[in-house]
C-alpha cells in the first residue's frame, strides 16, 4: 500500500502530515536536483583538491601537512632547477621566470644595469624604467628607514636626497655602501670632555658653517677640536668630513643629527652629540638583491637627489 500524501488544502502543495496549532502545516519540498548535483560536485571538487594541493595539517608528515601531489619547478638564485610541492612561492618565481612580459623587464633590466648611470639619466626610456622598477625596490627595502620620498630621519637615517653622502655620493660609493652595508661610530666624549670644553667644542663647530655661536667659546673650541679632542682625526683639520671614515662634513649647513630651529637649541643639539656619541648601522643587501638590482637602486636614488 503506498504511504499516504497529505496535502494543503488551501494551497494544494504536499505536506509532511505535521500539523500544529490545528492549522499550522509543514511543506514537503524536495530540494531541486540541480541544487543537489551541484553541492555534490562541490564535495567531488573539495576531494580532488585536497589530493592535488597541500591542505590539511598533521603530524604524519615531515612538512607537518599533506603537501598533495601536484609539483612545480623554478631556477633558484644560483641557476639550479628545483622541483617541488606545489606553493604560491614556488609559483611566483615559476612566473617571473617563465612570463614573457617577466622575461622582457629582466632583458631590460640587465640592459640598465650595464649602461653607465651618466647615459642612463640622459636616455628618457631607461630613466622612465629606473623611477618604477627602482621605486619597487626603495619601497619594500629602503623606505622603512629613509621614508618613501628618501627624505630620511634626522638623527637617524640620512636624507638621500640633498646629494650630501658621509661615505661618497658617486654612484660607485653609493653601490658600496648598498652591497656591503655601513657602520657608523662617533665615540661618546662625555668622559674625556669636561660641559665647558663640550660648550666651546659646540661653538666652534657651529662656527665652522657659519651658523650663529659664540665667538670667545668657539675661540677655545678650535683648540679642543685640533688639540686634547682629536676631532680632527676625523673630520680633518678643516672639518670637511672624510668619506673613508663616514665623518660627517662640518662646514656645510646640512645637519643630520642635529637640526633644530634657535641657535641655543642648535647649541644644546651639538653638545648632546658630543656627550653620547653616535652608533648606527646599514645592513647589507648583497644577500637579497641581485647586482643589476642594486645598480638600478642606486641609479633611482640619484635620480631622486636630481628632482
Amino acid at each position: 500500500m503506498a504511504d499516504k500524501v497529505y496535502k494543503d488544502p488551501i494551497t494544494g502543495v504536499e505536506t509532511t502530515g505535521h500539523v500544529w496549532d490545528d492549522t499550522l502545516m509543514e511543506f514537503n519540498n524536495p530540494l531541486p536536483t540541480w541544487w543537489l548535483w551541484t553541492f555534490y560536485g562541490t564535495i567531488i571538487f573539495a576531494l580532488v583538491y585536497w589530493f592535488l594541493y597541500p591542505s590539511w595539517p598533521n603530524g604524519l608528515t615531515e612538512k607537518g601537512y599533506f603537501t598533495g601531489t601536484k609539483t612545480i619547478t623554478y631556477q633558484n638564485d644560483k641557476g639550479e632547477e628545483v622541483s617541488t610541492h606545489w606553493n604560491t612561492r614556488a609559483l611566483l618565481a615559476n612566473e617571473m621566470q617563465n612570463d614573457p612580459n617577466e622575461k622582457k623587464r629582466h632583458e631590460y633590466l640587465k640592459k640598465v644595469a650595464a649602461t653607465p648611470y651618466e647615459q642612463v639619466a640622459k636616455d628618457p626610456d631607461m630613466a622612465s624604467f629606473v623611477r618604477s622598477y627602482g621605486k619597487g625596490i626603495f619601497g619594500d627595502y629602503c623606505a622603512a628607514c629613509h621614508q618613501r620620498g628618501g627624505q630620511g630621519v634626522v638623527g637617524h637615517y640620512p636624507n638621500l636626497v640633498d646629494d650630501a653622502w658621509l661615505w661618497g655620493g658617486d654612484p660607485n660609493d653609493i653601490e658600496t655602501t648598498i652591497t656591503n652595508g655601513r657602520k657608523g661610530n662617533m665615540p661618546p666624549f662625555a668622559k674625556t670632555l669636561t660641559e665647558e670644553e663640550i660648550t666651546n667644542v659646540a661653538n666652534y663647530v657651529l662656527s665652522l658653517s657659519g651658523t650663529k655661536h659664540d665667538t670667545a667659546a668657539a675661540a677655545k673650541g678650535d683648540k679642543i677640536f685640533h688639540g686634547k679632542g682629536g676631532c680632527m682625526a676625523c673630520h680633518t683639520p678643516e672639518g670637511t668630513g672624510n668619506k673613508a671614515m663616514g665623518s660627517a662634513n662640518l662646514t656645510d649647513h646640512i645637519w643630520t643629527q642635529a637640526k633644530v630651529a634657535t641657535a641655543t637649541d642648535k647649541v644644546a643639539a651639538v653638545k648632546a652629540v658630543i656627550k653620547h656619541g653616535i652608533s648606527r648601522e646599514m645592513p647589507a643587501w648583497k644577500n637579497r638583491l641581485s647586482e643589476d638590482e642594486i645598480k638600478v637602486l642606486v641609479a633611482y636614488i640619484k635620480l631622486l637627489a636630481e628632482k
